[in-house]
Formats: C-alpha cells, sequence, structure tokens
C-alpha cells in the first residue's frame, strides 16, 4: 500500500512592507512522503514571498507538470509558477514558456553547483528570477514545522523574518541568482 501524504496546517500572516501586503492565509499543506520539513517551510516561505489571494499550492514534488505553487489569473492563464530546489532545466524553460514569470527558490548547501549546470539553458528567459535560499536558513525553517502552526512572516527592505506562536525566530538569508531581465 502506499504511503499517503501527511497534513500538515498553517495559519500565515504576512507582512510585507516592500509590497504593501498584509494579511492572513490558512493553509493546508499535504507533505509528500519524500519532502523533507525543510522543504515544506520553504514552500511556505515562496508561499509568503509572493502571497496573493489566488496563489495555490500544485502538485510539484508528486507532478512534474505542475509547479509547487502558481498564481493564475482570471482568465486561468499563469501569472506565476514557483519551483523549488534544483529543477531539470527543461521543466523551467518549460514553466518560462508557459507563465508570464518564473521564480525558482534553490536551497542546499551548494545552489551555486545546479545554477552553474543549468544557467547555459535557461539565461535566454527574461521571466526567470533564481533565489537562492541559505540553507541554514532553510534547515532553521525545519525547526519551527509542525502539524499545526501559527506563522508570521515580515519583510522589510529585503530582510525576511519568521516567527512561530513559541515565540522562535528565523532570519531568513536570500540572495539572487538571476535577476529577471
Amino acid at each position: 500500500m502506499a504511503i499517503k501524504a501527511t497534513i500538515f496546517k498553517a495559519t500565515l500572516d504576512v507582512v510585507d512592507m516592500d509590497r504593501n501586503y498584509y494579511a492572513e492565509h490558512r493553509l493546508t499543506l499535504a507533505r509528500h512522503p519524500s519532502e523533507t520539513d525543510e522543504r515544506m517551510m520553504v514552500r511556505i516561505l515562496a508561499f509568503a514571498l509572493s502571497a496573493h489571494e489566488r496563489l495555490e499550492f500544485g502538485k510539484g514534488i508528486s507532478d512534474s507538470g505542475e509547479p509547487d505553487l502558481w498564481l493564475k489569473g482570471l482568465s486561468g492563464d499563469i501569472e506565476l509558477w514557483i519551483e523549488l530546489g534544483h529543477p531539470d532545466a527543461r521543466v523551467v524553460a518549460k514553466a518560462c514558456k508557459r507563465s508570464r514569470r518564473v521564480v525558482v527558490y534553490a536551497f542546499s548547501s551548494r545552489p551555486e553547483t545546479w545554477w552553474d549546470g543549468v544557467k547555459d539553458d535557461l539565461g535566454r528567459f527574461g521571466n526567470l528570477e533564481v533565489m537562492r535560499v541559505d540553507a541554514k536558513s532553510a534547515k532553521a525553517l525545519a525547526a519551527l514545522a509542525a502539524p499545526t502552526m501559527s506563522l508570521q512572516c515580515s519583510v522589510q527592505e529585503g530582510e525576511v523574518w519568521f516567527r512561530d506562536d513559541r515565540g522562535a525566530a528565523v532570519r531568513v538569508e536570500l540572495g539572487f541568482m538571476r535577476r529577471p531581465a
């Protein structure tokens, strides 16, 4: 019998002063059996940084035809496609052709190694942004994971902080590996 996804619930308060976005989101996340707490929490980070009332989680890790997160326009067109980790260049290229904007959140001890291997294939896409999530930050976010979470994400002048209801705080270090054209 196949192992089923584990369900997590999160209340996420986003205070993004850089975008003037302030909202509470009630999230239900199905964590695939092969997904780690670290990856799941980077999904929540990606959600917080692009938060919108229509942003939703895709099948991502369980279906390469869908992103980890996406934002569809009212007419069904894909406005934002978000991938996590080190996706195959073909997957990212296909996303760039289908979506107005694509963001990859690369996280590991050396995401530059992945980027060096795909940047020649993906450099032609002006709608692609690649962010590096510091490995220590991703591990610290994983420590906040719980079956039921109450989180706050604050963004101001590019600085990102996560806090939980137990008093733990994580400063998330992000950097651009590629800015959109």
